[in-house]
């Protein structure tokens, strides 16, 4: 009895160099290879070489099938779904402004001081009270300065005044902006539009309304980081961003 499968001619060369060489005969005229093989023979009859070779064809028949299956679900997908993306243009470097200064008496990470990174330790640390202590008055700054920087997410803005605005109330409040020298990082916060994955370095495009901003800001206080980071939405911003921000939070 006869087998038959069909496959793109994505996979054609696959399986013909997998099938040691086996015939395979197509259409000139269709996108499509059809091959077409014995799979039921007496087991007496058969060679151990046939044998694989039979199991061979069973396994592809059934990654076909489950291929031609999923791409049948994505064209009704494709057919049924009403929503329409609006495309925007993609995004596109501006300029970036020199570092800006760091009063001497703010007391600064180690790693400025080093062309080495900090490993991450392995080990557990314990703090006492005071320390946590710190580490609150650390995070909770953080998280003042990100809300202060979500106030200036708006079209026409440029991630740079973002950057200058931010790094000015963590001077002031006698903290170091973290990301400012890490690892050559020229910026004190990390502002990321669009595509941009993540740690984007701020410079002189402005926010386009219908954009995106994920705003990192971390803070270098009494010893300690407080690091924390959130998505604004820019003006007018579609349902389907809206959403991807809302279950990303």
């Amino acid at each position: 009895m006869g087998f038959s499968v069909s496959v793109s001619h994505g996979l054609s060369s696959q399986l013909s160099s997998s099938l040691h060489g086996q015939h395979v005969s197509s259409s000139s005229s269709k996108s499509t290879l059809f091959m077409a093989f014995p799979l039921t023979s007496s087991a007496s009859t058969l060679s151990g070489k046939e044998r694989r070779f039979e199991h061979k064809l069973v396994v592809y028949s059934k990654k076909v099938s489950g291929l031609d299956e999923a791409m049948r679900i994505r064209r009704e997908r494709e057919l049924q779904s009403t929503t329409k993306f609006r495309r925007r243009p993609p995004l596109r470097r501006g300029k970036v402004s020199s570092r800006l200064p760091v009063p001497g008496h703010i007391p600064k990470p180690p790693y400025l001081s080093s062309n080495i990174l900090p490993e991450i330790s392995s080990e557990h640390q314990i703090h006492d009270a005071e320390g946590i202590a710190q580490m609150r008055a650390a995070c909770e700054l953080a998280a003042q300065v990100l809300d202060y920087a979500g106030t200036l997410v708006r079209p026409s803005v440029t991630t740079d005044q973002i950057d200058k605005a931010v790094h000015q109330m963590i001077i002031e409040a006698g903290a170091y902006p973290s990301p400012l020298g890490y690892g050559g990082f020229p910026k004190s916060v990390c502002t990321s539009v669009n595509e941009c994955m993540c740690h984007g370095i701020p410079d002189s495009r402005q926010l386009q309304n219908g954009d995106i901003i994920n705003v990192d800001v971390t803070v270098y206080l009494n010893g300690y980081h407080g690091d924390t980071s959130k998505t604004f939405l820019c003006g007018d911003v579609s349902g389907a961003l809206k959403r991807l921000v809302t279950v990303s939070n």
